[in-house]
């Protein structure tokens, strides 16, 4: 026999068995105190993690609103430059229909080729102005389906033929537009 054979058949004394029994409760309590302070210490570490995450968030978030600001501010400061003037050509415009209801009067006067010569050219040179800062006439209404977005109907007649019904059949009064921003509606006559 071996002396492992021998020793597993004599009998462990008491005072053996709780010697054996003292040594592994006291290194149960050893790995028991430092799986504790490995959790103390995770604890924290996960804390701090945790802080850290919460802080690169607030600061992604107020990066982004802040991104988001100065889109904003900037887009509203290039449509305020865009349509300065907005106000002055408002005011314009009634001009500019004076003159072109100046023009079908003189057409019918033959004495009055001078005065429409000079009012003619008053008439270029303001249309020209209004277009080199932005102003477009809308042009090619008649025909064309009634767009309730650039157009004004103040009336509706009957169409002339059936193709008609819902489009434009006359200009009263044209529309505007600046940096194609419509500024006025051209008022027009449907067909019904």
């Amino acid at each position: 026999m071996s002396e492992k054979e021998t020793i597993k058949d004599e009998p462990i004394t008491s005072k053996e068995q709780e010697v054996k029994e003292n040594e592994s409760v006291q290194e149960i309590g050893k790995e028991s105190e430092t799986q504790a302070s490995q959790k103390a210490e995770i604890s924290k570490e996960e804390k701090l993690q945790m802080e850290v995450e919460d802080l690169k968030d607030k600061y992604l978030r107020l990066y982004s609103e802040f991104e988001n600001y100065r889109r904003r501010t900037s887009k509203e400061r290039i449509d305020l430059i865009k349509t300065a003037s907005e106000d002055l050509i408002k005011e314009i415009l009634p001009i500019l229909d004076d003159f072109e209801r100046a023009f079908k009067a003189s057409e019918k006067e033959d004495d009055a080729t001078i005065v429409r010569e000079g009012n003619l050219l008053v008439f270029h040179k303001l249309l020209k102005t209004l277009e080199n800062k932005g102003i477009k006439e809308m042009e090619n209404l008649i025909g064309n389906p009634f767009d309730p977005d650039t157009q004004e109907a103040i009336t509706q007649i009957p169409a002339p033929t059936e193709e008609m019904k819902g489009m434009v059949i006359d200009v009263v009064e044209k529309g505007y537009t600046l940096s194609d921003k419509v500024i006025r509606y051209a008022k027009v006559v449907t067909g019904a």
